[in-house]
């Protein structure tokens, strides 16, 4: 596929990696630095906020279609194996760690953080930055696979949570 080649369509629903699930409202076409490059204009489902991304650069920022349902069973999958093992380091580094994670776009890796900070949750206090990236996490992930199966992201949400019952009673 060539750089400049659109992969979405006005209507289309596209994933911005760590901002969330987005409607594709308009392709515009903008001159910048004397040369013409087309943007996907974007609209948060969430927040209803706009973003702008060059046509040209959307792999490249991990804009992606949203998941499959086969995909949703691969996250959830990735939501029952254990938690990887966490290195007691500090909060900070762990916050690096787990933010370079959410910003690859990638919906399994975004799972696999928000399980481990679950998990880690149930060995020691979160610190405040912790729990907004578990949130966060949280959110990208109910929000993806509740546009996935066209169910509402309270049903996702249960769904998650009893998963995380489970794994805290053993």
């Amino acid at each position: 596929m060539r750089a400049q080649e659109q992969q979405f369509k006005v209507g289309d629903k596209a994933v911005y990696p760590a901002q969330g699930v987005a409607e594709v409202v308009s392709i515009e076409e903008k001159e910048i630095a004397g040369g013409r490059l087309s943007f996907y204009v974007l609209r948060l489902l969430d927040t209803d906020q706009t973003i702008m991304v060059p046509v040209a650069r959307a792999n490249a920022v991990g804009l992606r279609k949203p998941m499959t349902s086969a995909d949703v069973r691969q996250v959830f999958a990735v939501l029952r194996e254990e938690a990887n093992a966490y290195d007691p380091q500090t909060w900070t580094r762990r916050y690096r760690n787990f933010m370079e994670t959410l910003k690859t776009g990638t919906v399994l890796d975004v799972a696999a953080a928000m399980r481990d900070l679950y998990r880690l949750r149930e060995e020691k206090d979160l610190s405040f930055v912790e729990r907004r990236m578990l949130d966060t996490a949280r959110k990208l992930v109910v929000k993806e696979i509740a546009i996935a199966r066209g169910q509402p992201t309270e049903k996702i949400q249960a769904e998650i949570d009893r998963i995380f019952e489970v794994g805290s009673e053993g």
